[in-house]
């Protein structure tokens, strides 16, 4: 579904057949104009998505933006302006900053998660833990953040995760079906596995045939353990259990990535206010 899909199908749901409060209480050709307040400190994303909806519900909406997506805002600082009919306004309000305050939010914690990884290596993901239909809108507010995106979803990256494992029967045999699979279906595609503790390291280490190895809810000690018996032979991710509190702990390890569903999933919406102008 595209974005334009989406924010067609958001307004049918709650449009329906008419803002019939604004319809009651504002005459039909009254004009107006309306501005976006921040109310607190963060990360703007979904700016360009708002308009879309106002031009949506109205295509002679004017609109201004004076805030980029993944420019630091403040309490106080004017977003953009819309000028239009104030039916219009009221009824592209809601959906307009359901998207951009949602976004925002997770612009604004992965923002603080990056902050923590200043001056090191470690990269930021995000995971495949977003809201359903809105993943590409989400991820694409991680990007604002300063983070990076994992897989989109399952048919751009094999991730043999412990049920794969469990239902292949092993380390070996999941990596092996994987290596034939892609062979016969003539797929370039990445392979990462996940390990949950040393021994399950050995025996990836031992069979090979991955780009990427998960080591997933290891402590800070044994994460630097793997990252030097790993030596730099594949890339690392680390994931389970990492917080804005231990966040840098983990990436002194010496990991390449860390990832974290909490930064879409786990989120409060940033507050912004549409005013009359």
């Amino acid at each position: 579904m595209t974005i334009d899909e989406i924010i067609e199908k958001a307004l049918e749901e709650d449009i329906g057949e008419g803002d019939h409060t604004s319809l009651a209480v504002i005459p039909k050709n009254a004009a107006s104009r309306a501005k976006l307040i921040a109310r607190e400190n963060g990360i703007l994303a979904g700016v360009e998505i708002a308009r879309k909806v106002f031009n949506k519900v109205d295509s002679h909406s004017k609109f201004d933006i004076f805030v980029d997506d993944g420019d630091k805002i403040k309490p106080g600082d004017i977003i953009f302006r819309v000028k239009g009919k104030p039916i219009s306004i009221l009824s592209a309000e809601r959906i307009a900053l359901n998207f951009l305050q949602r976004l925002s939010g997770i612009a604004t914690h992965t923002r603080k998660l990056v902050s923590q990884l200043e001056g090191l290596n470690t990269k930021l993901l995000d995971t495949r833990k977003t809201t359903p239909l809105l993943r590409e809108l989400e991820k694409y507010a991680v990007r604002m953040g300063g983070g990076e995106n994992h897989r989109m979803g399952l048919y751009d990256m094999v991730m043999i995760k412990d049920n794969h494992i469990d239902f292949a029967g092993g380390i070996k045999e999941a990596i092996e079906a994987t290596t034939q699979y892609l062979r016969l279906n003539n797929k370039d595609l990445k392979v990462e596995i996940e390990v949950r503790n040393f021994t399950e390291l050995d025996e990836v280490l031992k069979t090979g045939g991955i780009h990427r190895i998960m080591l997933d809810n290891f402590t800070p000690e044994n994460l630097k353990k793997a990252i030097n018996k790993i030596n730099g032979r594949f890339e690392t991710e680390a994931s389970g259990g990492i917080t804005l509190k231990n966040i840098r702990e983990y990436a002194l390890s010496g990991v390449d990535y860390i990832s974290s569903g909490a930064i879409t999933h786990q989120i409060n919406s940033l507050d912004m206010s549409l005013v009359a102008d």
